[in-house]
């Protein structure tokens, strides 16, 4: 199974267009991200202590929606 951070590397561009993409880029650049988690809870403790380039946590629960959907075709 692919990591979080594999799957949102998927919604990386240049000139990101929504916020899921403008945090793939965020995420790509933070070179402490938990990189191979799949673990909701441990991603979401180390953004609200690390993820300074997130203007809300909304962000990171509609990504991880969309990773869950992928990943076990569930919510």
């Amino acid at each position: 199974m692919k990591s979080f951070y594999q799957f949102l590397l998927k919604f990386r561009h240049p000139k990101p267009s929504d916020a899921i993409s403008q945090f793939a880029n965020d995420a790509y650049n933070d070179h402490s991200f938990p990189k191979s988690s799949t673990n909701y809870h441990e991603i979401s403790s180390y953004l609200e202590l690390n993820g300074h380039y997130l203007d809300s946590m909304s962000i990171f629960d509609e990504a991880w929606e969309k990773y869950e959907l992928e990943s076990f075709g569930q919510k």
